[in-house]
């Protein structure tokens, strides 16, 4: 008996990357800078900068913080994903 294994190959810095881009959009429009939204959710400006230019992957908690920071649930961020 054989058994065929399928793999899911995910663009992990794509992944990454639009998340930022989703999170940039968000806190533009609530026209806030980097520097005060980061303030505002007790982090540090180039933590912002980071996560927005999809160069960190963030843990559950870390998300949780921004979004409420953005006055959004986590799932209206994920629903596209």
């Amino acid at each position: 008996m054989q058994c065929e294994v399928l793999y899911v190959v995910m663009d992990n810095e794509k992944e990454l990357k639009q998340l930022g881009e989703k999170f940039a959009k968000a806190r533009e429009s609530l026209g806030l800078s980097q520097t005060e939204f980061a303030n505002s959710i007790g982090k540090d400006q180039p933590s912002i900068n980071r996560l927005e230019k999809g160069k960190i992957n963030p843990s559950y908690i870390y998300l949780l913080e921004v979004c409420k920071g953005l006055k959004m649930k986590l799932s209206e961020l994920l629903e596209s994903f």
